[in-house]
């Protein structure tokens, strides 16, 4: 029978339990000490990247170019308020004014880069002879794509000229980077986005100075050296070095073992088949062939583990040096080799940024594995390409990253996964340790890293953890190790047994990929929503990943509000083109339909894979209920309203009265009346690619790729054309997907 005290001491503990939970006072004081906890513990500096970020997002956002004054401005009355509110203690206004300067740092670095990157871009689609520097070239199944540094285009004035244009040639090249060639191409505008809220090649384009894509026309021949300057010869140097590998390994190897072994090393992907791509994909393990963290850090750890163990042979040294920093700054410059090599792509930068920030940590004898760390990594990245924030290989790898250092930092990896530090485990105590690790990392990666992987590729894998952790051991101990002795041993020509050891690797790798691929639902594709919902998705993962204390679960309601935002979007009804060539409708099955889908293949498969539908762009059955010929198209919506694609003009006077909805890139000019929605050739030169839903009452609501006043330098606005002068539209030529780690 309990003590009469000990009752009391209950009945009193429950009833200030009572008390504290029902009081707002209580609430307020917790969120209050949290917060100041997360002050003392040095977390508010993340925050810091955080606004550099948004400022950057605000500048993408704007729908015409900033005045450059203004942000700069705010920037520095903002540091001259943190400055005052410091020096009078004034801690919330000196928070509040620090958060603000990060943010117009953000904006105006952005805009500077813009202005920095400027080059000319070429308006309507043209043909003619160009000569240029070959600066790289990337080598495919029966074609080439090279980025060409144009000395001259004939009938382009000077300040008309791209300074690079994108070229894809047919057949293997007999001359290499660092050419000067001199061909027939036909140059079209970079690309915009196909659908709205789609990937915009031609805003990366700007920020990369390719004014111009296209193909050529006639046989390229050498000229005469070009004087370009000393950047492009080495670059090109450096591409020359990756081809002449990229050939040596898929040689060695042979087959798409091969070429997937060649990407692991050089990030030369061009001769990977893509039905070992989709392999790769729907195992969630496609990351492994792009040249990023997992490359970098195995590549950096290799040379720090290499350096360190040779200097511990000496015994002396060993106790009297600090041999591991030594092996750091070894480590260091190694990496930096690495990425040079490698081709320095955005992916491959970010890792770089990250592994000498951590590096440097062990060299000065701080933490590396810090969110710390991993803000400034963030903050040196977006000075200087403010435009990967809005791509999903700076997001995807700063989730993942971010995830695990929130995860583990309070006890350590060993700590959190129920390891005693008392002795050294067993055999088999290290192998599970292994396997939980690999299962519970990919899991958090996973998890932080799904919310993007949706939004850009409308797609995960089921089984990615399943993939991961079958495939990433062999990865980590088998193909990496020996793809960078490889490496090392080309320059001695002994590189032979180590590119065999490699390819046994990838080919177990392979097995993985290609079983967990075939296994049913492998590959889960998901509705596209809209930049909110990511937003809020965003948010709620900063927020529980930033901060330490159960502060941190706030943020859960923001990640579950995105996650209902993105699952209850509505689909398009109807989808089309920025040509006006091509369109898409929902039928009464639900599913999409499509007019005219050669026209626009590309643009055909992304609005498939954007409604989660996995036919192929060129499947005979999406024409649906539609009937063409060459004048145009009709088609029958769900709801029973006729749809006409009109290709010929003559074809106006006798499709409108006939149609409930007309679409054609031609102007109409007010000669077509009847329909209830026109779509022609001024709509789409103001507003881009279009998709319409349609109210019970028929009402269309409109979302578009551009806004009418959009006015930037990767997409101006657009000038005004002569009466029925088609809108200049660019082809969508196929892109890369990248799914980095």
């Amino acid at each position: 029978m309990p003590r009469a005290g000990t009752i009391a001491i209950a009945d009193t503990a429950g009833a200030r339990a009572g008390r504290i939970a029902s009081s707002p006072a209580w609430l307020s004081t917790r969120l209050s000490a949290w917060f100041a906890e997360e002050v003392a513990g040095r977390r508010l500096f993340p925050w810091a990247a955080v606004a550099f970020g948004a400022g950057v997002v605000l500048y993408f956002a704007a729908e015409r170019e900033p005045w450059l004054p203004a942000p700069l401005f705010a920037t520095v009355v903002c540091i001259g308020l943190a400055v005052w509110a410091l020096c009078r203690e004034r801690l919330a206004a000196y928070r509040a004014a620090v958060a603000l300067a990060f943010l117009f740092a953000g904006f105006s670095v952005a805009a500077l880069r813009t202005l920095w990157v400027a080059a000319p871009v070429i308006e309507r689609p043209w043909s003619g002879k160009v000569t240029g520097f070959v600066e790289t070239m990337d080598l495919r199944e029966g074609s080439a794509r090279l980025v060409l540094r144009l000395a001259s285009a004939e009938g382009l004035a000077e300040a008309a000229r791209p300074q690079r244009v994108r070229i894809i040639l047919r057949g293997r090249p007999d001359f290499t980077s660092g050419a000067s060639i001199g061909l027939t191409a036909r140059l079209l505008p970079p690309p915009r986005a196909s659908e709205p809220g789609g990937y915009d090649f031609a805003r990366d384009a700007w920020f990369q100075r390719i004014g111009a894509v296209g193909n050529g026309v006639s046989r390229p021949l050498t000229v005469a050296a070009l004087d370009v300057p000393w950047v492009a010869r080495f670059n090109a140097w450096v591409d020359r070095g990756r081809n002449a590998l990229t050939a040596r390994i898929a040689t060695a190897i042979g087959g798409a073992n091969g070429a997937v072994a060649a990407a692991l090393v050089t990030g030369k992907r061009g001769l990977i088949p893509e039905a070992t791509n989709e392999a790769l994909r729907a195992a969630g393990i496609y990351h492994v062939v792009s040249i990023s963290g997992l490359h970098m850090v195995l590549a950096a750890g290799l040379m720090l583990w290499i350096l360190r163990a040779l200097l511990a042979l000496s015994p002396t040294m060993a106790l009297t040096q600090p041999i591991k920093r030594w092996a750091a700054a070894f480590a260091m410059i190694g990496a930096v080799a690495y990425d040079v090599f490698s081709g320095s792509e955005v992916a491959t930068e970010r890792a770089l940024v990250m592994v000498l920030i951590m590096l440097g940590a062990v060299l000065f004898g701080r933490p590396a594995f810090s969110m710390r760390n991993l803000a400034i990594a963030a903050l040196v990245v977006m000075l200087r390409e403010p435009v990967t924030v809005l791509g999903p290989s700076f997001q995807m790898s700063f989730a993942a990253v971010a995830a695990m250092i929130a995860a583990f930092e309070k006890r350590g990896a060993a700590g959190f996964f129920g390891m005693k530090h008392d002795g050294p485990p067993g055999l088999l105590n290290r192998a599970g340790f292994m396997v939980w690790a690999a299962v519970v990392t990919t899991l958090i990666a996973s998890l932080a890293t799904d919310p993007y992987a949706t939004f850009h590729f409308h797609r995960i894998s089921s089984y990615g953890l399943i993939g991961n952790v079958l495939a990433i051991p062999l990865v980590e101990f088998v193909v990496m190790p020996f793809g960078a002795l490889g490496l090392l041993a080309s320059a001695f020509g002994l590189d032979g047994p180590c590119w065999w050891v490699m390819g046994l690797g990838v080919s177990g790798m392979m097995v993985v990929a290609e079983w967990v691929a075939g296994l049913a639902g492998s590959t889960r594709m998901i509705p596209a929503f809209g930049a909110g919902a990511l937003l809020l998705m965003t948010l709620g993962l900063l927020w529980i990943t930033l901060w330490q204390t159960p502060l941190r679960w706030l943020g859960v309601p923001f990640a579950v509000a995105g996650v209902a935002l993105a699952l209850t979007g509505a689909r398009p009804d109807l989808m089309i083109d920025r040509q006006g060539g091509t369109l898409a409708y929902r039928v009464a099955d639900g599913r999409l339909a499509v007019l005219n889908a050669r026209g626009n293949f590309f643009g055909v498969s992304q609005w498939l894979t954007a409604d989660a539908d996995a036919r192929p762009a060129r499947d005979a059955a999406l024409q649906g209920n539609g009937l063409c010929d060459v004048g145009g198209c009709t088609g029958t919506l769900r709801d029973g309203r006729v749809i006409v694609l009109i290709l010929d003009p003559r074809n106006v006077a006798e499709d409108c009265p006939r149609a409930d909805i007309v679409v054609t890139r031609f102007w109409l000019n007010g000669t077509c009346t009847g329909p209830s929605l026109i779509v022609d050739g001024e709509h789409l030169l103001k507003y881009g690619a279009s998709e319409f839903r349609f109210s019970g009452d028929g009402k269309a609501s409109l979302r578009s790729a551009r806004a009418p006043q959009l006015d930037r330098p990767w997409s101006p606005a657009p000038r005004i054309l002569a009466q029925n002068d088609p809108p200049v539209a660019a082809s969508s030529p196929q892109e890369e997907t990248d799914e980095p780690q």
